[in-house]
């Protein structure tokens, strides 16, 4: 008895992963918006994270257009949405906790996608952005627990805390 070869549909695969790539350039421009926003308010141990994490979804948007090159693609560098102008600190990190679930459930998704169309490289890139969509999930979520319970009181404090000044200007 001879078993069936699959083979990879890599047009499949591709739109997959160029769906992640829109998905991470939004990702990118929103969390920059937020960081400059967040930074003019006075608030910069957040806008660093902001920075911080938008710089490591440039990685993910590499590792993904690397993918579609490997594959014979085209990366399609088109965001998959406009970037919210939202500028208050507790919704900023709902929005953000948000995008990164709906990041977790989507690269879930696309993982057992690339796994039915024999595609394992793919399935394991997604599986690695699911880990760290959630690990960027938990950082958000840490922020709005704790802007929750002190207010924004506790972003202020640690500005001050992080920049060496105490309240009032003394340093």
């Amino acid at each position: 008895m001879v078993a069936e070869v699959t083979l990879m549909d890599r047009t499949k695969s591709i739109a997959l992963l160029n769906q992640a790539v829109a998905d991470e350039l939004q990702a990118v421009l929103q969390y920059m918006y937020f960081h400059f926003h967040l930074d003019d308010q006075g608030f910069s141990p957040l806008a660093a994270l902001f920075k911080r994490i938008a710089i490591q979804e440039m990685g993910h948007l590499e590792a993904l257009a690397e993918r579609i090159l490997f594959l014979k693609g085209d990366v399609e560098m088109n965001p998959a949405g406009p970037v919210e102008k939202i500028t208050e600190p507790e919704a900023i990190v709902e929005k953000a906790k948000a995008m990164e679930a709906d990041g977790v459930r989507m690269y879930n998704e696309a993982a057992l996608d690339c796994s039915a169309n024999a595609d394992a490289v793919s399935k394991q890139l997604f599986e690695r952005l699911v880990g760290d969509e959630e690990m960027h999930y938990d950082q958000f979520d840490k922020q709005h627990d704790n802007i929750k319970r002190f207010g924004l009181s506790y972003l202020a404090l640690q500005s001050f805390q992080a920049g060496g000044e105490a309240p009032g200007g003394e340093a």
